[in-house]
């Protein structure tokens, strides 16, 4: 597993840290990501659109604002979200600790 820390991510606020689950070699160039990610309190991943691609968040801990394309709507642990390609996707840590999620970006 390799342990990524990216400030202000897609335009966002603080810091997202990444552990990728799988190596390019793994994700066989079907996949862009699957690892699970850590969006600090307060931080966020800033608004951002999917070409060619999809993503999907399954949400682990931690509370959270979903921007689905437009569409505000909170998020908590076991929910599920689904950006198509050409759409767009953006979170903020709305809890009081880490929001941690899964991510998963498929190649269309």
């Amino acid at each position: 597993m390799v342990l990524e820390r990216e400030e202000n991510l897609c335009g966002g606020k603080g810091v997202t840290t990444f552990k990728r689950l799988l190596g390019e070699k793994e994700l066989n160039g079907k996949c862009g990501m699957f690892a699970e990610l850590t969006v600090e309190k307060g931080g966020s991943i800033g608004y951002h659109v999917h070409n060619n691609e999809s993503e999907t968040y399954y949400i682990l801990s931690g509370r959270g604002m979903y921007n689905d394309n437009g569409q505000e709507r909170e998020v908590g642990p076991g929910d599920v979200t689904f950006t198509p390609n050409g759409c767009g996707h953006g979170i903020v840590n709305t809890g009081d600790g880490d929001l941690v999620f899964m991510g998963l970006i498929i190649y269309d």
